[in-house]
């Protein structure tokens, strides 16, 4: 297989000849794949962070790790850090049993595709891949939108939804080329691709080995009571079991985000109100309140925070996975803890003069991130 060699001149594409990723051995590639899951989950924390209008509305920083990954990780494994970034990121925002899980495995696996198709085969910038695979991405989460929350309403959010993902990906993208450019943990893990990546524990195998936990009463009942929620059709006990989920979730010390909740509710079911149909309640000149579809939307919008407040609450009940996926997983949350105490630590240290400016600075800090969350710092200034 083909290294990938450095070149004198600017290819446009991070400064490195053709799509060839190096040979490495699969443990470390493994190491690799656990730290860009890990900092996928970390700016999925600082992204769900963002106030946005709607649960499934992202900015899309978790977006950052998959463009690094394209040109050093084959598609297998590629496609592998894609499908951990989904349960992953509905594990830290607690949405992993709702739609919202439904609209991120929607989002990513189109959009990973088709950015890898452009960045392998079409040989498409960075910077163009970011909004090609954005565009995608919001364009099926809109689609799923139109049939699962808004109606016909969705139609209204298509302007704004597919411009923010056009801007988002153009700055990821941007920003993904220089970090690819300037990076020395991607430089080191280039030239160095048979050198320690991150610390052996045996944390991750006794993952492997530690039975499944039993099934308990309590997440039978959980299981029951999300049947009975999705099941009944009446407004009235959908409502009872969003109201029971969300006291259920206050008492277990779950952030709830009342705020968020109440207006997410009101814009779905805003956007329901169009077409209207059935008896009208309301009329202002053209503007028309219609009782039909006054509760399809209420009907959508308690489903679905519904939904969110039931999965934050099972989330404690889920037993441990099995095998290679669930030792990864825990890997890279193991480094995920690992990159949150050296944010907080370089936070909390005293502001150093002449470190440079905006995106410079950004870069820096989060090559930094992954330099000593992989534990390759002392081998980077080593070989330096």
């Amino acid at each position: 297989m083909q290294k990938l060699t450095p070149q004198s001149g600017n290819t446009g594409h991070g400064g490195f000849e053709g799509f060839s990723r190096p040979a490495e051995s699969t443990g470390f590639v493994n190491k690799d794949l656990a730290l860009l899951s890990a900092f996928c989950f970390f700016l999925s924390a600082l992204d769900h962070l963002i106030p946005k209008p709607l649960p499934f509305m992202r900015i899309g920083l978790a977006n950052l790790p998959l463009l690094i990954a394209m040109d050093i990780f084959s598609s297998k494994r590629f496609f592998l850090l894609a499908l951990i970034k989904i349960l992953g990121q509905g594990l830290i925002t607690g949405t992993l049993f709702s739609y919202v899980a439904l609209f991120s495995l929607a989002g990513t696996a189109v959009s990973a595709a088709f950015m890898f198709l452009l960045r392998r085969h079409c040989r498409i910038s960075l910077v163009g891949t970011g909004i090609a695979g954005a565009f995608v991405s919001n364009a099926a989460q809109l689609f799923l939108a139109r049939f699962f929350l808004f109606g016909e309403g969705a139609r209204y959010l298509v302007p704004p939804f597919l411009a923010m993902g056009i801007l988002s990906g153009g700055f990821l993208g941007f920003f993904a080329e220089a970090f690819s450019a300037q990076s020395q943990w991607i430089r080191f893990r280039r030239e160095y691709s048979s050198a320690p990546g991150i610390a052996e524990t045996g944390g991750s195998q006794a993952a492997v080995d530690a039975p499944s936990r039993m099934i308990s009463f309590w997440t039978m009942a959980l299981v029951f009571l999300a049947v009975l929620f999705l099941v009944v059709p009446y407004l009235q006990i959908r409502t009872a079991l969003f109201l029971f989920f969300w006291i259920l979730a206050l008492k277990a010390g779950k952030n709830t985000r009342p705020v968020f909740t109440v207006v997410s509710m009101m814009m779905i079911t805003a956007c329901n109100l169009f077409p209207p149909f059935g008896k009208i309640l309301f009329q202002a000149g053209p503007f028309v309140i219609a009782g039909g579809s006054l509760m399809r939307g209420l009907q959508r919008a308690v489903t679905m925070e519904g939904l969110i407040m039931f999965s934050r609450l099972a989330l404690d009940s889920i037993p441990p996975l099995p095998g290679k996926a669930g030792s990864l997983l825990q890997e890279s949350f193991r480094i995920l803890e690992r990159m949150n105490k050296i944010f907080e630590a370089d936070a909390f240290k005293p502001k150093e003069k002449n470190r440079g400016k905006g995106k410079a600075r950004l870069l820096k800090k989060l090559d930094k991130l992954l330099c000593e969350a992989s534990g390759c710092s002392g081998e980077i200034r080593r070989s330096q």
